[in-house]
Formats: C-alpha cells, sequence, structure tokens
C-alpha cells in the first residue's frame, strides 16, 4: 500500500470553534505546493477530517489533480482521533493508493506509529506537509517513509 498523509495548510488563528478555522492565503499557497507532488500519483481516494481548514486542503488538491471522485469526509480524522482506531478504518477501506488529510497532533502520530511501530516518536508534520509511506499497515512498524515534503 501507498499512504500519503498531508496536515492541512496554514489557518487562521480563531474562529469560533476550532472545526471552523479557515485557511489563510498562506495556507492555501502551501497547500498548491504539497499537491504539486501528487501529480501522476495513482491515488484511489482522498480522505479529509469533516473541519474547515481540512476540507478547503483536500478541495485543493481535489481540484489540482482534477481527481475524478469526491473527497471523502470521515469522522475519524480529527486531531484527537486514536491512531490504532484510524490505522483500522484505512484498512476497512482495502485500497492501495490513499491520500489522508487531518491535522496534528494526529499527523504526527500516524506517521510515527506506521514508521517506527509506537507513539514514542511521532513525525514533526508543520502545516501543509506531505509524507509518503510504503509498505504494509500492520504490523505496525512497517511502514518505509519515502519521502517527507516540507514547505519552505
Amino acid at each position: 500500500m501507498k499512504l500519503w498523509i498531508l496536515r492541512h495548510g496554514e489557518a487562521e488563528p480563531r474562529a469560533n470553534t476550532d472545526a471552523e478555522r479557515r485557511l489563510t492565503a498562506h495556507g492555501r499557497e502551501q497547500v498548491l505546493h504539497s499537491a504539486a507532488h501528487l501529480l501522476g500519483q495513482p491515488l484511489q481516494a482522498i480522505i479529509a477530517s469533516p473541519y474547515v481548514r481540512a476540507q478547503q486542503t483536500a478541495a485543493l488538491v481535489h481540484d489540482t489533480l482534477g481527481f475524478a471522485e469526491p473527497v471523502r469526509t470521515v469522522p475519524w480524522l480529527t486531531p484527537e482521533s486514536n491512531v490504532r482506531q484510524v490505522i483500522g478504518e484505512i484498512e476497512r477501506l482495502a485500497l492501495e493508493h490513499v491520500l489522508l488529510v487531518s491535522h496534528q497532533p494526529l499527523v504526527g502520530a500516524l506517521v510515527g506509529m506506521l514508521e517506527h511501530g509506537h507513539l514514542q516518536q511521532p513525525a514533526r508534520m508543520s502545516t501543509a506537509d506531505l509524507a509518503e509511506l510504503e509498505g504494509e499497515l500492520s504490523p505496525f512498524g512497517v511502514m518505509t517513509l519515502l519521502s517527507p515534503r516540507f514547505n519552505p
């Protein structure tokens, strides 16, 4: 399996709720930079958190790639979601090439669990950073981090 994990772009610092924070202009630019690294990849699904900034990020990637399928919105990709539950949900999809769009601390914990097999080494992922992993989802810790893409 190949899995890409994208943290949303920079978001405004305040909104009525955390879930309502929107991308800034800089955040949109960051996302477009990361989306360029996905051009030509054989994605089967773009799956995103329901939070506004993740939805905006996923929509920008979707449009940049000209992706045919709609973005899938799932409740299990929010910032505090359980890493093991997320991995189980990904396994149930039975897809080989998936992009997840979510938030810290989840994205860092997810990369750490898939690469190292534990939560003690979360990846440092800034806004719009993209991690590409390849391998089997389980047992935990056997995926290889192929190319972390960090935004300037």
